[in-house]
């Protein structure tokens, strides 16, 4: 059986966006697949048989009304966030259904928030920015390590992948980022964000199994320095990525991702270590599984689910942690995410 209202997911012709389709109709959601190319989305549904497919580009409001008619909400998972971002969640407002997207670029999450948050609020609408592998995963993972603590001093994490092979889209945001940056780095410390000229240090850390010790770049900054103060009092927030993988990311070389399994996964794994501290309290959780771009999917769509559901904290802009019972949210996750959590 169907359930009931369709999922609109724009972008549902990239690589993260076909992990997001296939997941949606794992659970036996309908789906409406959207983006700029109807050559693409005629091939998909060609492969799929069992998906709408509406046409729609973000410089024509118009085709977006269309796209989202009669829909219960929208995933969107086309990047460069900066340009589709703004254009599809007016279209969701105007709709009236949630809006959710697996955004990593850190200036397009921050423009979420500042720009959207009192039309969302005023529609009474959930708008879910950064569900995702990098902004998600570690907002819920810091606010379940937090548990009951309303503040903490500073939030680490450190993301430990064996490799890196990114996507073209990734390669296209990160573009779009450096641009809006002028080539600076950023970094959240004192309660702000902070651009700078300043060298990544390097640095060990201790992984757990499988991983294990790694050297790291430190303030390789993800967008949980946008999504974690969004509703935590933390004055410092740190990213880390594992060396190996950021030197992937930097060459230019490094192809893109290749399936090796039945679900089109790569063979990269991953482990997120969370570590918050408050009054010289030490508080960790940890995640561990394969594929950033394939987990992306389940985190995207167990937020669809929970928002249609009702089972939501708040409604307006808010981040995963925000929005969601973050504990519950990561256990229902398994099979494709194990997580470890404080007692």
């Amino acid at each position: 059986m169907r359930t009931a209202g369709a999922v609109v997911v724009y972008g549902a012709t990239g690589h993260t966006g076909r992990f997001i389709v296939a997941e949606l109709r794992r659970r036996d959601f309908s789906t409406i697949a959207s983006g700029r190319s109807a050559v693409q989305l005629d091939a998909l549904y060609a492969e799929l048989g069992d998906v709408d497919v509406r046409p729609a580009t973000v410089d024509d409001a118009g085709s977006l009304d269309r796209a989202l008619a009669g829909a219960a909400a929208v995933i969107n998972c086309a990047g460069p966030f900066a340009v589709t971002g703004g254009p599809v969640v007016e279209a969701a407002l105007r709709a009236g259904i949630p809006y959710i997207d697996v955004a990593a670029e850190i200036e397009a999450n921050v423009a979420m928030f500042a720009d959207h948050a009192e039309a969302a609020r005023k529609a009474d609408v959930p708008v879910v920015p950064a569900m995702a592998f990098f902004g998600g995963l570690g907002d819920l993972l810091v606010t379940a390590a937090m548990g009951e603590w309303s503040a903490a001093d500073e939030a680490h994490v450190a993301y430990g992948l064996t490799s890196w092979h990114p996507t073209a889209g990734t390669r296209a945001a990160g573009e779009v980022s450096h641009d809006r940056r002028g080539g600076r780095r950023v970094r959240f410390a004192g309660g702000a964000l902070e651009y700078h000229d300043d060298k990544l240090p390097e640095q060990d850390w201790d992984f757990p199994e499988p991983l294990g010790q790694r050297a790291v770049i430190a303030e390789f900054t993800m967008a949980d320095v946008v999504t974690v103060p969004s509703h935590v009092a933390v004055p410092e927030v740190r990213t880390y990525m594992a060396a190996d993988a950021a030197r992937d990311l930097a060459d230019e070389d490094t192809p893109a991702p290749e399936p090796v399994d039945g679900l089109g996964r790569s063979d990269q794994t991953f482990v997120v270590d969370v570590l918050v501290r408050a009054d010289g309290v030490e508080r960790r959780a940890t995640a561990r599984g394969q594929d950033i771009y394939a987990v992306t999917a389940p985190l995207a769509v167990e937020a669809v689910r929970r928002v249609l559901a009702g089972r939501t904290r708040t409604t307006g802009v808010a981040s995963a942690g925000a929005m969601f019972d973050a504990a519950d949210f990561l256990r229902a996750l398994h099979p494709h995410v194990s997580v470890e959590l404080p007692h």
